[in-house]
């Protein structure tokens, strides 16, 4: 048997947090959604597949204690507390919960119209095992905020979210839905507003101007006190990348 720091894998995980926090209470909406709630299961006699490219372990006994892994080893080694909830995996893989970086919660509903789903998408992203993810644009504004909030406080179900601002973008993409820059000062007008109402991460799009991207990543850096997630769609990608290395900012 050996302790193993992953976290509370996909399999049961019906209702994410982020690393360390303590799970909120579940609304009445919520619990539906649930399929487990014990402070102890034990995983018995599962493959495991731990996500760092080792090959899968047979015969896998796990134990979960208030939603850490406390325990992983050989069936025939590991003890099953008393108490604890028991499922038996026998035939079934048990994988860590997915942490995706550029997910989203809008998809097309006409020419140039983007529609806000992200009442079914932070389901059916929990449904297929993902328990951490970040929006890589957003097309609701406060949609992908306020269910960030109710996710993290127990009200709806659905993984944890680095939820992203409205794209900072330049004139040029066409979209109604995407308001266009008109120079540096809208840029860090921009960076306030939606870092003021919730957003956790930036993300520069197509047609941003050099200094417009600058004047971000400096803003950024000021309002998470020196720690800025912004991340650059391809086509300025390198230009953050180089911003990013000098400035040792994370993209």
């Amino acid at each position: 048997m050996r302790n193993c720091p992953l976290r509370a894998l996909a399999a049961l995980v019906l209702v994410a947090a982020p690393l360390r926090a303590q799970r909120p209470t579940l609304a009445v909406g919520v619990r539906p959604y649930v399929a487990v709630d014990t402070p102890v299961v034990a995983l018995t006699h599962a493959r495991v597949i731990d996500g760092t490219g080792a090959p899968a372990r047979v015969d896998q006994t796990l134990i979960i204690r208030d939603g850490a892994i406390a325990a992983l080893g050989d069936t025939r080694s590991v003890t099953v507390p008393a108490g604890a909830q028991v499922i038996d995996l026998t035939g079934k893989s048990v994988i860590p919960g997915l942490v995706m970086v550029h997910e989203h919660l809008f998809y097309p509903t006409g020419p140039g119209v983007y529609g806000n789903l992200a009442e079914s998408f932070t389901r059916l992203y929990l449904a297929g095992g993902v328990t951490s993810m970040r929006t890589g644009g957003n097309m609701n504004g406060f949609g992908d905020f306020g269910i960030k909030r109710d996710i993290d406080a127990g009200r709806k179900p659905g993984p944890w979210l680095d939820a992203t601002a409205p794209y900072l973008e330049g004139p040029g993409l066409g979209l109604d839905q995407v308001h266009d820059l008109t120079g540096v000062d809208d840029a860090r007008r921009m960076v306030n507003f939606w870092a003021d109402a919730g957003a956790t991460s930036f993300k520069a799009y197509m047609h941003i101007t050099r200094a417009e991207l600058g004047a971000v990543v400096d803003e950024v850096r000021r309002v998470r006190d020196g720690h800025p997630v912004v991340r650059a769609h391809e086509r300025v990608g390198c230009v953050v990348t180089a911003r990013s290395r000098r400035n040792r900012h994370r993209n």
